[in-house]
């Protein structure tokens, strides 16, 4: 017997970006990627963030390949410490790897207080620059820090990326947008509590966006509070399809597509 009701679940669903590698998940990855395809989230980035985030991401993707799971590598804004020649060096050769299949994530975060800004500068810049030299697309954590963001994607004319939990403003996400990039929403966007996302998710393009769950974080309502895990994207899905009043089982299938441009197949 499964564990949901078929025909009140959407269809295929692609997660772009869990955290299966994290230690509230990675214990038990096959229990949770098996839960994730009884609730029809078929495919998942695991994704990177410090080097044993990124060593584990990677095995994952070996482990599960054939189960629609690929890793995205990177050193996220607080870890950019641990980012130094060494570091660099590691993450251009695991970029070889072919179960990866982007750069991140990356990016600045000025929410906290005590972390180096020109270190997350330099790390970033730096994220960007393997991204062109590999082809990828770019994962980007953006926390209090769009103006900057921005002018960095900018002046790089970088054009393939996601903004990860995008929880910016409408004018920001048309911004980003117009860039090339991808919005992606997270569980937040479920939440009653989060208008100015609501209104940014009802102002970016259809094929423009994405869906995650950022597992073990930010779990969706009606799970909101508890361990995140793939499976609830589905619950994702159905907030947002609900917020842009258009069928989930279409929402599904636009926002994997989409997650297909990002992150073409082989």
């Amino acid at each position: 017997m499964t564990i949901y009701d078929p025909t009140k679940i959407p269809g295929d669903v692609y997660d772009t970006h869990t955290h299966l590698n994290d230690d509230a998940l990675y214990h038990d990855v096959a229990a949770y990627v098996g839960r994730a395809h009884e609730f029809r989230v078929m495919e998942m980035n695991v994704v990177g963030y410090d080097p044993q985030g990124n060593q584990r991401a990677i095995q994952i993707a070996h482990d599960f390949a054939d189960q629609g799971i690929r890793a995205i590598i990177g050193f996220q804004p607080e870890d950019t410490d641990k980012f130094d020649a060494a570091a660099e060096k590691l993450l251009r050769q695991q970029l070889n790897d072919p179960t990866v299949i982007g750069v991140g994530e990356t990016g600045l975060d000025w929410h906290w207080k005590n972390f180096d800004r020109d270190q997350q500068l330099t790390a970033f810049e730096k994220h960007l620059d393997l991204a062109a030299e590999f082809d990828l697309p770019v994962t980007i954590h953006m926390r209090d820090s769009f103006d900057d963001v921005y002018r960095i994607l900018q002046e790089r004319s970088v054009k393939k990326f996601e903004m990860h939990s995008f929880a910016g403003t409408v004018d920001q996400a048309e911004k980003l947008v117009a860039l090339g990039g991808y919005i992606s929403f997270s569980g937040m966007a479920t939440f009653k509590n989060t208008s100015e996302i609501h209104e940014a998710a009802k102002s970016v393009p259809l094929d423009r966006i994405l869906v995650e769950t950022d597992a073990p974080y930010l779990a969706p309502v009606p799970k909101r509070g508890q361990t995140n895990e793939p499976a609830w994207t589905k619950f994702v899905v159905d907030g947002l399809a609900k917020l842009l009043e258009i069928d989930r089982n279409q929402l599904a299938k636009i926002t994997r597509e989409n997650a297909y441009r990002v992150w073409p197949k082989n």
